[in-house]
């Protein structure tokens, strides 16, 4: 459906390595039309689909990680335990298309504020957790743990209960400019937490034990995530769908295009655990997600899914699906 919407000229993906829209829509609309079930689809996808291994410089083996959707416990207004909040996207948020000023800067995007008539960067994660935003309206709700909080900010959408049980799904609004750094891979680099320990159950109890260090620790992430609520099914990907767990993958967009079908195999994070080999789509990205071959798995929602999701660091390969008729650009 998101391909049919598009105009038959669109490209699908960088320099329209999986052609253009055209090229899929045909396909589509048949789609649409298949019976349910798995025999008519794995049918349709051999008649009709070449694969195409992905490569980085001949290697196609890369690394694959997990992510999910954490629910947290939170409020409307401050107080009791609700303490720590979640933003909107302040008034003082500046985005700046640059391609809109220069046509060689095309596709690259800034974030600042507007200081005594200059544009500056934005404040970094630091500032606003000791209160660079405070009081200027933007709190949208208040949440009671402040590593769920940055997990949120790490996975890009969560589900907040509230004390009478409604469950609010947010999502990704924005961001303060900044690149994405590790808090894992800090305290890891710094001897507080050896590899096999830097899961987010391992941080939560590091920062349990070293309470007036977790301000410095959260800080090393100068980037900060902008939230807006989300009614319906979610959470919703770039693809502005929502994600389906174990089918929905992350990958990095300046490689691969939205809104195919790519078939994984990877290595299962589960022990003794068949290896993940299945038909995926490609529905998301992130700032973490960066290189040829890398994808992240979408395992779904609460406890369960960060089990898994938290382990989750396999080698493994993928291959690009597309229309017969077509030879990738690249």
């Amino acid at each position: 459906e998101k391909i049919l919407e598009r105009p038959p000229g669109d490209p699908i993906g960088p320099q329209a390595i999986a052609g253009t829209a055209a090229d899929w829509q045909p396909l589509c609309r048949t789609l649409l039309g298949l019976p349910a079930g798995n025999v008519a689809l794995r049918r349709f996808i051999t008649d009709n689909f070449t694969g195409f291994l992905v490569s980085d410089g001949g290697k196609p083996f890369g690394t694959f990680t997990g992510y999910y959707e954490p629910e947290l416990r939170g409020a409307r207004r401050r107080g009791g335990p609700y303490r720590v909040p979640l933003y909107r996207v302040p008034p003082d948020h500046v985005a700046v298309d640059l391609g809109q000023f220069d046509s060689e800067l095309a596709g690259k995007n800034i974030v600042g504020r507007v200081a005594e008539g200059r544009l500056v960067p934005y404040h970094e994660r630091g500032a606003i957790d000791g209160g660079a935003l405070a009081g200027d309206g933007s709190e949208l709700l208040w949440v009671d743990d402040p590593l769920d909080v940055f997990i949120l900010h790490v996975q890009g959408s969560g589900i907040v209960v509230l004390p009478d049980g409604t469950r609010q799904r947010v999502g990704y609004a924005g961001n303060n400019g900044h690149r994405y750094a590790s808090v894992g891979r800090w305290l890891i680099d710094h001897k507080e937490l050896t590899a096999h320990e830097a899961s987010w159950q391992g941080i939560r109890r590091w920062m349990q034990e070293n309470p007036k260090r977790v301000p410095d620790l959260l800080a090393v992430n100068r980037r900060y995530i902008f939230f807006r609520e989300i009614d319906g099914d979610g959470p919703i990907g770039a693809a502005g769908v929502a994600l389906t767990p174990a089918r929905s993958l992350a990958v990095d967009l300046r490689y691969l295009p939205l809104d195919v079908p790519l078939w994984l195999d990877a290595e299962n994070p589960e022990k003794n655990a068949p290896p993940l080999r299945r038909l995926m789509l490609a529905q998301d990205t992130g700032s973490a997600i960066r290189g040829v071959v890398r994808g992240d798995f979408y395992w779904g929602s609460g406890e369960a899914a960060l089990e898994k999701a938290g382990r989750m660091k396999s080698p493994g390969r993928y291959f690009l699906l597309l229309p017969k008729a077509i030879v990738p650009a690249g």
